[in-house]
């Protein structure tokens, strides 16, 4: 086996996976040392339902994929150094009597040390008419996104990001921004241990 550090994804979608690598070109060598970075994907489940409707379930969704990561490592015997779970979802906020919908996405980062830290994206504001559809009708974001865009496969392109910010955000992006939110302990260490 190569020196090559070991960084598993909760997820076999190329958005995330593509986002964790983009990430790591700003940081990984101060993870790595120079030794490089080897990303994995493996398709975890969540636990929660496919569009969280609530902050809380979003990031039980990021660490539930965590947690099975590392029960697999422990199985398996893998030399896992790092375990990322990655979950978009939905923040439901009463605002002056309307309730405003948001999109965000967030992740969750453990090492093999059972140290971990969390990271999130900024928010986008659903239109009403796409956030009744999830919210109050159950259509899981994915679906209701094509439908809404009159589009396909918008999940694994620019996802509902990209549609509502016209690509200047787009899925990979918000969850790049997460990661590199989630790993700042790690690659910034020494700050984070300031007393």
């Amino acid at each position: 086996m190569s020196g090559r550090i070991q960084i598993v994804v909760g997820s076999t979608r190329k958005p995330k996976l593509d986002a964790v690598r983009e990430a790591l070109a700003g940081f990984g060598e101060r993870l790595d040392g120079g030794a490089g970075c080897e990303i994995v994907g493996v398709g975890v489940e969540s636990g929660v339902r496919h569009t969280p409707l609530s902050r809380e379930e979003t990031m039980a969704g990021a660490k539930a994929r965590v947690l099975a990561l590392g029960r697999l490592a422990g199985e398996r015997a893998e030399p896992w150094r790092f375990l990322v779970g990655l979950e978009g979802g939905l923040d439901v906020i009463e605002d002056g009597g309307a309730r405003r919908v948001f999109l965000e996405n967030w992740a969750y980062v453990a090492d093999h040390a059972g140290r971990a830290a969390w990271g999130r994206s900024g928010a986008i504001l659903l239109p009403e008419s796409l956030a009744a559809e999830v919210v109050d009708g159950g259509v899981e974001l994915s679906e209701a996104i094509d439908t809404f865009a009159g589009a396909s496969g918008i999940r694994d392109a620019q996802g509902a990001w990209g549609v509502l910010s016209r690509n200047l955000i787009t899925r990979q992006e918000a969850f790049r921004v997460a990661v590199v939110g989630a790993f700042a302990p790690f690659y910034n260490g020494e700050l984070y241990a300031r007393r």
